[in-house]
């Protein structure tokens, strides 16, 4: 299925059809999900948690899990997998790198249900794959060539708002140079959109050539994006320091809780809720989202 949106969510075309899109996130919420990874001190992940070595706790109230997988079991959850490939102009000194990093980095991921190849320059364009399929990604990703303006914020509210009814556990890779020169959506909206979600996104940002006048703020954007997520963002500048990178994401995937759990408010009122989790060992350090928005349903009016 390959979907196309030119400019940010204007005329959406699936399958030849036109349709329209925007990034929505639906009310319906049976169970909220968190990744979840457990360092030591030294920065070494811990893989041995049993599920009542978890406390979660939301807005001051106890949860009960419900959920519990880890990455590394036969039984884990499944896995879906996005890569967001920024194509446009300002990444043609960093392009071919980005693309044979890409590649690489799906072919360490055989066991993902599907992936999803969001490649955006001016247009965003969408394509989600099985595993059958990923010869016609890999030649999908070769093809692109650089052009036109960044649309960064608007491909990732596209991709979260698609991966919303994915079940299991949700990784999101994201390769740019980290400007944003088209998108109809701010950073700040583009933040609410990764708050709301329960997808883990890495990011390899390739700034070697970018203004020093933006580097820093490009950096920073994609830290603060990474972080509310439980992940990560690298700056590498050879495919050395790409591949350094990858050990330490496909790490942290393999050593990642999945807790899941119903929560006691149900309230559908729409606000961020915080949660703290917490576990029953000491010096450790936690990585995850910290909350999410409760859903949303609209007060009926009697008539």
């Amino acid at each position: 299925m390959v979907r196309t949106l030119a400019g940010v969510f204007g005329a959406l075309l699936l399958a030849g059809e036109a349709a329209a899109q925007q990034p929505t996130f639906r009310s319906e919420i049976d169970l909220v999900s968190f990744g979840v990874t457990v360092t030591d001190r030294r920065g070494n992940f811990i893989t041995d948690l049993r599920p009542d070595d978890f406390e979660i706790v939301e807005e001051g109230a106890r949860q009960t899990l419900r959920v519990f997988a880890r990455g590394d079991e036969h039984d884990a959850l499944e896995m879906h997998v996005g890569l967001l490939l920024d194509t446009s102009g300002s990444m043609s000194e960093d392009l071919k790198l980005a693309r044979s990093a890409a590649i690489k980095f799906l072919n360490m991921l055989p066991h993902a249900k599907d992936m999803t190849l969001v490649d955006f320059d001016t247009e965003v364009r969408v394509a989600k794959y099985g595993q059958a399929d990923f010869p016609r990604m890999v030649e999908r990703i070769r093809n692109r060539k650089p052009d036109g303006w960044t649309a960064l914020y608007d491909a990732l509210g596209v991709y979260l708002d698609g991966a919303h009814d994915d079940k299991g556990r949700k990784i999101l890779v994201l390769y740019t140079d980290g400007g944003d020169t088209r998108s109809n959506i701010g950073f700040g909206e583009v933040m609410e959109y990764v708050r709301a979600s329960d997808v883990t996104v890495y990011a390899v940002g390739l700034l070697d050539h970018q203004p020093s006048s933006v580097k820093a703020e490009q950096r920073m954007r994609l830290q603060q994006i990474t972080e509310a997520t439980g992940g990560q963002a690298f700056f590498p500048f050879s495919m050395k320091e790409v591949d350094a990178a990858y050990e330490k994401i496909l790490a942290q995937i393999r050593a990642q809780y999945s807790l899941g759990y119903a929560s006691t408010n149900e309230k559908a009122d729409g606000q961020w809720r915080r949660v703290e989790i917490k576990v029953k060992r000491p010096d450790v350090r936690i990585q995850s989202r910290k909350g999410y928005f409760a859903p949303y349903k609209a007060a009926s009016t009697k008539q």
